[in-house]
């Protein structure tokens, strides 16, 4: 699954922009339009800590009538920033 990468700040203003499209009250309240997403992660979406799931943003885009074409993102794969697997291990080997 591809995620969403904005500039820095640019996915809380996605978020915000969401939050006055559905005319909700907070970025909480995004959760009574039936998403399934915890509150928990949706605040990591909101602080930036995570980045945005391709079919959740299209999802937000949809439901709160904004064009795609309108934002500045990018595609990333779903990997994209992990370290690879055994690129912590020691270098003293015995």
């Amino acid at each position: 699954m591809e995620r969403i990468r904005f500039r820095k700040g640019g996915q809380r203003r996605f978020l915000d922009l969401v939050v006055v499209r559905l005319k909700s009250p907070s970025v909480r309240g995004i959760l009574q339009f039936g998403f399934e997403v915890p509150y928990s992660t949706l605040k990591n979406y909101y602080n930036e800590s995570r980045l945005l799931p391709l079919d959740f943003f299209e999802e937000l885009c949809e439901v709160a009538g904004i064009s795609k074409k309108d934002l500045r993102f990018e595609l990333v794969d779903e990997n994209w920033g992990r370290a690879k697997g055994g690129a912590f291990r020691s270098r003293l080997v015995r």
